[in-house]
């Protein structure tokens, strides 16, 4: 049956699925709504205030939290009590390097997050005769009078007899992994008011208990962060509440963060569990406040749900829980990307993103300086940082890390190989470390940077530039590349190139004029990651090339323009949102931001390709296999029309792969939505079909009654203005189909 919210004019769903529009339609889980294409003047230049951050009353909004519903909120769960870290239980690993092989048990397959799978009866000749084996419906997507804020992002997770999932606004449901038939459904009552930028949920854990005896209730359970700040525990095999985990199964993940309003701050990350401790990071909302709520990092018991540490950048060496009026320190940078944990090592290695107010830094403390755009590996047992590798310096162009990073075995030269973390960036680096020390395995080179010129915010001098693999992104911007329709959108596009601050990749903030941010915000590799294969030694990666065209404004310029925080007593939907014009309240600036694009035709300033996919062969010598564009123009094309044609343009693409030992690579999250299967080995595309919505999530694939299926969350993303729906849909060969 269809839905109204499915209904739209050809022009519409063209626009809506359009590459050649707004890059500012492609951002990350952890960002704001579309932009305005405007780029105001930049009027008097005010001056950096002191680096104190005001009483945390100031940041009471309308209604902080205020109860919905008994035991849907987090203002409705009690405070949790704390245990010391020399109470966790010791137990195994909860997921082991060699998963089942018929098995997908952990958001990216096993603990390396290789989204790597051993099975073989999907290969490059047998999945030409692939077709849908079911579809399941999660039922959440927009209803009349909501706005349009859903990008489910979800990856299943498949253990034993149960293929278990998270709608885009975090019911938990457990289905047959053959048929779809749901076995059982969990519903949290998330509220819409409760959506940050995105209602999202990119998937859930799985954790067996070694208190628990085998066979009782919460033996086996899945826990689940949602966009309301809870931390949930739920029986894998009934779906009700874990008891003894917190209180009657949840967590209130709100406790210690001091003021906020609903949306300020959210979960949308599965939390890994590392040596017993469930790990707990939070996404921010960008562009509002210097002093916005804590990025704390925060680790709690996986057995009780009790709290054992925190590791709060602005408090370094308290790791207790705030009590009374205390709360951890504002405004310092978040991590809204998945962690990864390594039990051997007894760390979990986080991405970081930026401080509050993420395009001045004029009014970070150096401690902030020194973890933000990073990944630091954090002790699970103390929370304390082990090290720290920052992948850029003094961030002002949203460089954040979105990807989840993944473990290799990296070759050396005397046979002897080296326990490494490959890093990928939005600003397509990729670094490869040693996972124990986070010193770099491949050359890294130290380049300068442009200086900049804002009054009180002085820019790194220098930046890293991995130089020992190979780069994910396109050349340095050129005004020849300017193109467009006609002669005159050309014209158009060079006089507006002219018209702007571009100094490469680490052009400086401006007030004079607008500054190009390339590869921008979504440029590189984002939160889809990358998958890479241990057998044969490749590395799948796809990534962005769409530039933003920038520029700081006065507060003046600010109020004018109606810009305020998402906490202000006067906020209104659209009066200032991450990726877009923001306020970034407490600096001496606003940031009015928007696609580098002629606006009438909505294509992109620069030729394309927007988006391509790499195979990098990591055993010898970090060559590249092969390469190209992702993503067809057929539901995409000037004016937001739809061209029909199967031209692989390179199209913007969120989402990521699955590498498997029968030599395929499954990918969609590209603009056409299609999900591909292509040749690991020659990148040649094989099979390929259209989805009921946008592929913008990472696919999975498992085994069920000895036949292989590939599932894919083709809910649409609405920052991408892909098709929104609620379905997940899953594909197998026919002799697997049950009719």
């Amino acid at each position: 049956m269809r839905r109204p919210y499915l209904l739209a004019t050809a022009a519409g769903l063209a626009l809506a699925c359009s590459p050649l529009a707004s890059h500012a339609q492609f951002a990350p889980a952890g960002s704001g709504g579309p932009p305005s294409a405007t780029i105001p003047g930049p009027g008097n230049a005010d001056e950096p205030k002191e680096n104190t951050p005001p009483n945390p009353s100031y940041f009471a909004g309308p209604s902080p939290y205020a109860p919905q519903a008994p035991g849907v909120n987090a203002a409705n769960l009690p405070d949790i009590e704390s245990i010391d870290a020399s109470q966790v239980p010791a137990m195994a690993p909860q997921q082991s390097a060699n998963p089942a092989r018929e098995d997908w048990p952990a958001y990216g397959r096993d603990d390396k997050a290789t989204r790597y799978s051993p099975l073989t009866e999907l290969n490059p000749e047998t999945v030409k005769r692939l077709e849908p084996a079911f579809v399941y419906h999660t039922g959440s997507y927009p209803r009349p009078g909501q706005a349009n804020k859903w990008a489910a992002e979800t990856t299943p997770i498949k253990v034993g007899d149960g293929l278990y999932m998270c709608s885009a606004q975090n019911d938990i449901m457990k289905l047959d992994p053959a048929t779809g038939k749901e076995i059982w459904r969990r519903n949290l009552g998330v509220k819409y008011e409760a959506i940050p930028y995105t209602a999202a949920c990119k998937g859930v854990t799985y954790f067996m208990s070694s208190v628990v005896p085998e066979g009782e209730p919460c033996h086996n359970r899945i826990i689940e962060g949602t966009l309301d700040m809870r931390l949930v525990a739920v029986d894998a095999a009934t779906g009700e509440f874990c008891p003894a985990f917190g209180h009657n199964g949840q967590v209130n993940l709100m406790q210690g963060l001091g003021e906020s309003v609903p949306g300020f701050v959210a979960m949308t990350a599965p939390p890994p569990v590392v040596n017993g401790v469930v790990v707990v990071n939070h996404e921010v909302l960008d562009g509002q406040r210097r002093w916005a709520p804590s990025g704390v990092i925060r680790g709690y018991d996986a057995e009780s749900g009790k709290f054992v540490w925190a590791w709060d950048v602005g408090n370094p060496d308290d790791h207790s829980q705030p009590t009374d009026n205390r709360h951890y320190s504002r405004g310092t940078p978040n991590s809204w990307a998945a962690m990864t944990g390594d039990n051997e090592q007894g760390l979990v290695y986080v991405p970081t993103g930026n401080s509050g107010g993420d395009y001045f830094s004029g009014l970070r403390s150096p401690a902030e300086n020194a973890v933000s755009t990073s990944v630091v590996a954090l002790d699970v047992k103390t929370g304390s940082p082990r090290w720290v590798y920052q992948t850029t310096r003094k961030d002002v162009w949203d460089y954040d890390m979105g990807s989840q990073v993944t473990m290799m075995d990296m070759p050396g030269s005397d046979g002897t190989p080296t326990p490494a973390l490959i890093v990928p960036t939005k600003r397509g680096q990729t670094f490869v470390l040693d996972r124990r020390t986070g010193k770099p395995i491949l050359p890294v080179e130290e380049r300068p940077a442009p200086a900049g010129n804002v009054p009180g915010d002085s820019r790194a001098p220098t930046q890293p530039w991995s130089v020992g693999m190979p780069a994910l992104r396109m050349p340095e911007l050129k005004e020849k590349d300017m193109w467009g329709m006609s002669p005159l959108d050309q014209l158009y596009c060079r006089i507006k190139f002219r018209s702007a601050h571009y100094d490469g990749e680490f052009t400086a903030p401006s007030l004079d004029k607008p500054w190009i941010m390339y590869p921008g915000n979504n440029g590189g590799s984002d939160w889809g990651s990358m998958s890479y294969d241990p057998q044969s030694g490749i590395l799948i990666a796809n990534w962005n090339a769409s530039p933003m065209y920038a520029q700081l404004i006065t507060r003046k310029k600010a109020d004018s323009l109606g810009l305020m925080p998402i906490d202000d007593p006067n906020y209104k939907p659209g009066a200032g949102a991450a990726e877009g014009n923001g306020p970034m309240e407490g600096t001496p600036y606003a940031i009015a931001i928007a696609p580098f694009w002629d606006p009438v035709t909505k294509i992109l300033c620069h030729r394309p390709p927007y988006g391509m996919i790499t195979a990098i062969d990591m055993k010898h010598g970090q060559k590249v296999l092969w390469q190209h564009p992702l993503g067809t123009a057929r539901a995409n094309g000037p004016w937001g029309l739809p061209t029909g044609l199967s031209w692989e343009i390179g199209t913007p693409n969120n989402g990521g792969s699955v590498v498997t030992a029968g030599g395929l690579i499954f990918i969609a999250a590209a603009t056409d939505n299609m999900i591909r299967a292509i040749d690991e080995h020659t990148g040649k595309v094989v099979w390929s079909t259209v989805l009921p919505g946008g592929g913008q999530a990472n696919p999975m694939t498992y085994e069920a009654n000895g036949h292989q299926y590939v599932a894919i969350m083709a809910g649409g993303h609405h920052f991408m203005m892909t098709p929104i729906t609620d379905q997940l849909v899953v594909y197998a060969l026919p002799d697997a189909i049950k009719h």
